[in-house]
């Protein structure tokens, strides 16, 4: 069964108190959007100190990649919708006009470089410390399922809470970005995206932590938010997306990737790599909570644990059975 989050029922405060405001790192995998530029807006708007720190260009699918050991150099080309400028450094504050640019900084690196520089230069220039709330997205596109393992969104929350912060993953539908950076479908994630934040933070002692150490929220946002409710949500078994190989991308383009290459004037080519689809069967019954059917008509809201120990009960098992190997390396 469904369950509806309690804590969300009823209308949430729009500017929050003292006690309340809080500290935001917002990140994402997209670069400058508008889905992040309303999110920003929104968040400020209610109250809240907000430092944006995203990559210069779309990260889609880099998951937790790391440059590490890279000395990052000048811009060779503009970021996405002209965060900053070729000559500019790797890393910095944002230069396009009408930003401030004490507020949005942009990593030409992947979205986990783009959360650490967040976190070590930009929101530590600016708290002289840790974030309270790291808000990971909006995404362009739903992160549900097993395609999570290769988000640049949900890895940058996952980092996050890892590092024992409080991080929510937000992800939308694909019509929500334009190439402007206004879109009234970014305005309405946004709102509800505050929502959330305000849910989490009312009634709480302003000392006490937004979410359990360990515990991080994965957040989907369905294509059409005109009626949509919270629900509680799992990551679950169903996927709703198919990935795979294959040996020539032409033959065996989906629907879907025909339909994707036809909008950007593209052909695909008879070449190896990666194919995309949507889930089309029926989910089973014990299914119907997953985040990948949820999304559908509703907001999504998974939890998930930091990292990937299982926890108490995983190790009392591998305990268990592997307990002949443990005790004969024991001796």
């Amino acid at each position: 069964m469904r369950l509806a989050l309690s804590f969300l029922v009823g209308t949430a405060m729009l500017v929050p108190s003292a006690a309340q405001a809080k500290n935001i790192l917002v990140t994402n995998d997209d670069g400058l959007t508008s889905n992040l530029v309303a999110l920003y807006e929104a968040l400020t708007e209610a109250g809240h100190d907000v430092v944006v720190s995203v990559p210069c260009t779309n990260q889609s699918g880099m998951g937790a990649a790391l440059g590490i050991g890279q000395p990052l150099t000048p811009l060779a080309e503009a970021c996405l919708n002209d965060a900053a400028q070729p000559g500019d450094p790797g890393a910095g504050p944002m230069t396009r006009e009408g930003l401030d640019a004490g507020d949005f900084f942009y990593v030409n690196g992947t979205p986990v470089m783009a959360l650490l520089y967040g976190l070590d230069v930009a929101g530590t220039e600016r708290w002289n410390g840790a974030p309270d709330l790291v808000l990971s997205g909006p995404n362009e596109g739903q992160n549900v399922g097993a395609i999570i393992l290769s988000s640049g969104t949900v890895s940058a929350a996952q980092v996050a809470a890892v590092r024992g912060l409080p991080a929510v993953a937000l992800s939308a539908g694909s019509n929500t970005e334009s190439e402007t950076l206004d879109n009234p479908l970014s305005d309405e994630v946004a709102r509800r995206a505050v929502e959330l934040v305000e849910a989490l933070t009312n009634g709480t002692d302003a000392s006490a932590p937004i979410l359990p150490r360990g515990l991080a929220l994965n957040v989907n946002f369905p294509d059409r938010l005109t009626g949509a409710e919270w629900r509680l949500s799992e990551i679950g078994s169903y996927n709703a997306y198919k990935v795979g190989f294959t040996a020539n991308m032409a033959e065996n383009a989906s629907p879907t990737m025909q339909a994707m290459a036809q909008a950007r004037g593209m052909e695909i080519p008879p070449l190896p790599g990666m194919t995309f689809d949507f889930n089309r069967e029926q989910p089973l019954p014990d299914q119907q909570d997953d985040e990948s059917i949820v999304y559908r008509q509703h907001i999504a809201i998974s939890p998930m644990q930091a990292g990937y120990g299982l926890g108490t009960a995983g190790k009392a098992f591998v305990r268990w059975q592997l307990s002949e190997l443990f005790s004969s390396s024991a001796e």
